[in-house]
């Protein structure tokens, strides 16, 4: 499925959306002492989403940082394997797909009030060419702004590549051999014209709510002084104020917008200090300093851009944020391959050849491959393509306030809960791991896996069968994980463990609402010779209550990896109540799939089965069942996620019986 998030979760989150949707684009917003407030006086909390990597992509987002980081650079390596016209191509449907009016809908949907909108100057005025602009750029811009009206949703335009960058890092587009922002006064004079064009545009809107005047400028001035940013951000607020009274001017400080020595005192009636926030602790003090900027100027904080790091992270700077009454934006709304953005654009088999390529790992494209396989992912970054990483949006939107799980999935007794799909919630009330964020220590990875989920609990991409693709590892002493389980009816189950260790000394134990239901003292995890050689261990007779129920898993010894708990029902029934079972091969559903699907099959008697998957030239894929049968239907996933788009067939052979079936897989 495109779309991992539950029914009752999407319902949720709109309920949360309503009950915090309290700004709404009909009046300017203003500033009143400390405060950003509409014409009402009504206190604004942003609750916002960047934008990034949609008109100033970063290769980091994209899969090309080792050869390819700023926006410039990317563009050349794309033109010189495909031409200008391709590029051009390409372009257009990656923006044209990236943000669209259901995106929007989507944001507001989840509780959001803001989109912080960061650009490259060149989407509205080329490089060559000072004083033209372009209705290609100004039309992206009046698309977004009147979807963010229709859906309530403030905007601020964030200038994220001024003319010749005004930082020294690619984020910036900052060219070394050319003369940056800071060296040449022609370009301080087009970024403060760009701006006074900008304000002259939408001086009357109020769904933009500000302009972010630089993002994260970093250079070293002469002798540490910060006047030459100074003086540019009041040229800038000169030339705004102009033509356009009414938006609020965010003032980013140096050094990544965390330094803003000289950028007092304020220069403007309607001004805010935004700063950034990476890589460290969520404590008072890591923003005393901006506390202190607040007080003694009488100006409002925003934090106008964080992330980059686990849901425990994120709630804790949420809730930061809110103890110290500072709105907030996001980075970032979507990625390339991530589990730390709300949108996950899976990245297909045609385009890591081109990073292969680009990377030095693999052999020239044509440029028609090539110019397909970019198509395709601009086409995969349309909404409904993209994955919903509906953990994340639960970490920024609902933990911060709330201490209760949430079931990330619909785990049925009878049936097969997955280990990966554990609860909703914050660390020590949904699962407990060593490892759950980054701040800014050696720590670099909460997620060892980096698959799936943006919590600290490590999920890797499973082999085995059946298998929802994922599987937790890096099991350490002290961890656990806990599920909300619906038991359909009360009963003696059999409970199937399944496991893989390349060490022996793993133990676990298992609690039904706090109290043990697996062996005593506990379960020991036997070597099975790999972390990805799959056995079953199969505890008989575990009594079960119907409802609603909460299962916990502890490790109280790590090394090994867990797929799924599988919990057959034990039945006993007379030869006259018996079911009369035929030989059946279902369709699997869905069809066509993408990687996933089911095969449902029946068995008459008790028989020999072997079902297996072949291509288009017979040649044999998988074997997903080869075993004794007992009389009784089946059903078994499998996944295709490391298989090309095609027609496949799978064969089931019980007894004398064989039956063959088509499927399409359709990525």
């Amino acid at each position: 499925m495109k779309h991992k998030f539950t029914f009752f979760i999407s319902i949720l989150i709109s309920i949360c959306a309503f009950s915090f949707q309290l700004a709404y684009p009909q009046n300017f917003l203003t500033v009143n002492g400390t405060k950003i407030v509409d014409q009402n006086g009504q206190e604004i909390h942003f609750r916002g989403m960047g934008l990034g990597g949609w008109l100033e992509p970063e290769g980091y987002m994209f899969g090309m940082s080792n050869f390819a980081n700023s926006p410039s650079q990317i563009q050349k390596k794309i033109q010189d394997l495909i031409g200008a016209g391709n590029t051009n191509s390409f372009y257009s449907a990656f923006r044209n797909n990236f943000v669209t009016e259901s995106d929007i809908k989507a944001l507001s949907s989840w509780g959001f009030n803001l989109v912080r909108v960061p650009f490259h100057y060149n989407i509205l005025t080329p490089p060559d060419s000072p004083g033209v602009y372009l209705q290609s750029g100004w039309a992206i811009f009046d698309s977004l702004i009147s979807w963010c009206t229709k859906y309530n949703i403030y905007v601020i335009l964030d200038l994220h590549c001024a003319p010749g960058g005004e930082s020294d890092q690619t984020i910036s587009d900052y060219d070394p051999t050319v003369p940056s922002l800071w060296q040449d006064t022609a370009k301080q004079t087009r970024t403060v014209e760009l701006w006074r064009t900008i304000a002259n545009r939408y001086k009357d809107n109020p769904t933009v709510a500000g302009y972010d005047l630089l993002n994260e400028p970093r250079w070293n001035f002469p002798n540490g002084n910060n006047k030459p940013l100074y003086d540019l951000y009041v040229r800038i607020t000169n030339a705004i104020r102009s033509v356009d009274a009414n938006h609020i001017l965010f003032i980013e400080g140096n050094q990544y917008a965390t330094d803003f020595s000289g950028l007092t005192p304020p220069w403007d009636s309607k001004m805010v200090y935004s700063f950034h926030k990476y890589w460290n602790a969520n404590t008072s003090s890591s923003i005393q300093g901006y506390l202190n900027l607040r007080s003694s100027t009488n100006v409002p904080l925003w934090l106008g851009e964080t992330g980059e790091n686990s849901n425990s992270w994120f709630t804790e700077c949420v809730t930061l944020m809110k103890q110290n009454d500072i709105g907030w934006s996001w980075w970032t709304l979507k990625k390339f391959n991530t589990i730390n953005a709300a949108m996950n654009v899976p990245i297909t088999s045609d385009y890591q050849q081109l990073l292969n390529y680009w990377g030095g790992t693999g052999a020239k494209p044509s440029v028609t491959f090539a110019t397909n396989a970019l198509l395709r992912m601009a086409d995969n970054l349309k909404f409904e393509n993209c994955v919903f990483q509906n953990d994340m949006i639960d970490a920024l939107m609902r933990q911060p306030d709330d201490n209760s799980t949430l079931p990330f999935a619909s785990n049925d007794i009878p049936g097969v809960v997955y280990f990966d799909n554990y609860d909703l919630g914050k660390i020590t009330y949904a699962y407990n791991d060593v490892d759950y964020e980054n701040n800014g220590g050696n720590q670099t990875s909460w997620n060892s896996g980096n698959s799936y989920r943006n919590d600290g609990v490590d999920i890797e991409q499973c082999n085995d069968l059946p298998t929802n693709g994922y599987d937790v590892g890096w099991i350490n002493a002290g961890e656990w994980l806990k599920y909300t389980v619906n038991i359909q009816k009360a009963g003696s189950y059999n409970v199937d463990l399944r496991y893989a260790s390349n060490q022996s000394g793993g133990k676990l134990i298992m609690n039904l609402d706090g109290n043990l239901i697996s062996p005593y003292p506990y379960i020991s995890i036997p070597v099975t010779g790999g972390w990805q050689t799959w056995q079953t261990l199969t505890l008989q007779n575990i009594q079960l209550p119907a409802g609603t129920h909460t299962l916990q898993v502890q490790f109280l010894a790590g090394g090994f990896n867990l797929n799924y708990l599988s919990f057959p029902e034990i039945t006993k029934v007379s030869d006259s109540q018996a079911k009369v079972f035929t030989f059946r091969l279902a369709q699997n559903y869905p069809n066509p799939f993408n990687p996933s699907t089911i095969i449902k099959y029946s068995v008459a008697s008790k028989s020999l089965v072997n079902l297996k998957i072949y291509n288009m030239l017979g040649k044999e894929i998988a074997t997903l069942v080869n075993g004794i049968k007992t009389p009784g239907d089946y059903s078994i996933s499998f996944n295709a996620s490391e298989l090309p788009s095609g027609i496949y067939f799978y064969r089931i052979i019980a007894g004398k019986n064989t039956e063959v079936k088509k499927m399409i897989l359709l990525k």
